[in-house]
């Protein structure tokens, strides 16, 4: 069965918690996709690089990225037909594209750029470094975590996306995020009342 690639528009706000590793990215996730009940996006890459080290002791490659980019997608596209408004993913492909810029020397491949390029998401929350770094398999980077975090910030910058810093425990992360989510589905409501 062919794979979904394409973005799929949805009826439904897409949120993405973004940022480096060892961030607290999942946890907030879940926390925001209970609060709300609607679905959110497992990182795919997590799944399927912990799989190729657990077998063969391998870590990422230039060729996995495109097959996590497409991975990620796909499971995007199947929970926003499942979700209410809101619809919460745990990274995104512009993840990818810092992760192969970052670890390969600046490149990134066209087909990931070109994914990139389909995607629109309504916020982005970048999540900071002031949470301890947690070593396991996958995680490579614990000296270098203000490059990656500033990295990760440029990107948006540099789109021009929506985005706010999350920052401090849990809890306050937790509150910070749905008091602009709140905001931004009361601006969709709105919106939609004037199209009506």
């Amino acid at each position: 069965m062919e794979k979904n690639t394409q973005f799929a528009a949805a009826n439904c706000l897409r949120v993405v918690v973004y940022g480096p590793e060892s961030t607290g990215k999942t946890t907030l996730v879940k926390a925001l996709a209970a609060h709300y009940q609607s679905e959110w996006v497992p990182e795919f890459a997590r799944t399927y690089l912990q799989e190729k080290w657990d077998l063969h002791k391998e870590v990422c490659s230039l060729e996995d990225l495109i097959h996590i980019a497409e991975g990620q997608l796909e499971q995007e596209n199947i929970a926003a037909r499942k979700t209410n408004e809101l619809l919460f993913c745990d990274t995104n492909i512009l993840v990818t594209k810092v992760w192969s810029e970052t670890h390969f020397n600046g490149y990134c491949s066209p087909a990931i750029e070109s994914l990139f390029a389909q995607t629109q998401y309504d916020f982005y929350f970048l999540t900071n470094i002031d949470v301890p770094w947690e070593k396991d398999d996958l995680r490579d980077r614990p000296a270098q975590r203000e490059q990656m975090f500033a990295y990760f910030k440029q990107q948006l910058d540099s789109f021009k996306l929506p985005y706010m810093i999350l920052e401090g425990s849990k809890q306050k992360r937790l509150e910070d995020a749905i008091h602009v989510i709140d905001e931004l589905c009361k601006k969709a409501d709105d919106k939609k009342r004037e199209i009506e």
